[in-house]
């Protein structure tokens, strides 16, 4: 018998939270440096834990979630700014990103402005290259190389 019921709607299974760790490399107008980037990032609730270490000190750590906003600290530069979304938070040393979602396709698939990708396996990018300008208009770079990633599928 032929039924005339449409089909029925698939949703997606929601994405599991990544965990990932990179090495980080800095060239800009306040020095060099490199470093260890460590993030958590989860699309269902927005939650995004992010702490960016240089040899023996964590430079930036970034936290919340969709829910409750997002807190942005940066010990060096005495920031401690609390925002609803990403995109109201200065990212410094990072390439600007309006929110989780954005991130997540910057480190899945290497989108967004000033990104180059130099390296990739089959979870996507390993090696990243950003190039942009920081909060006062100067040329900066940031190289990432991912040394950690667990995407359970």
């Amino acid at each position: 018998m032929l039924s005339l019921a449409p089909p029925a709607l698939v949703q997606p299974a929601p994405a599991a939270p990544l965990r990932a760790q990179y090495g980080w490399g800095y060239a800009g107008p306040g020095g060099e440096g490199v470093g260890t980037l460590s993030l958590l990032l989860d699309l269902t609730t927005g939650r995004l834990v992010l702490e960016l270490h240089a040899p023996g000190e964590r430079l930036v750590l970034l936290e919340g979630d969709r829910a409750a906003g997002y807190r942005l600290q940066v010990p060096r530069q005495k920031v401690d700014q609390r925002s609803a979304t990403l995109a109201a938070l200065p990212l410094p040393f990072l390439p600007q990103v309006a929110s989780v979602e954005q991130l997540d396709r910057l480190l899945r698939t290497g989108a967004g402005p000033g990104i180059t990708v130099t390296k990739k396996d089959a979870q996507g990018p390993v090696k990243l290259t950003w190039k942009g300008k920081d909060l006062k208009g100067k040329e900066e770079q940031v190289w990432l190389d991912r040394k950690k990633w667990e995407a359970p599928q």
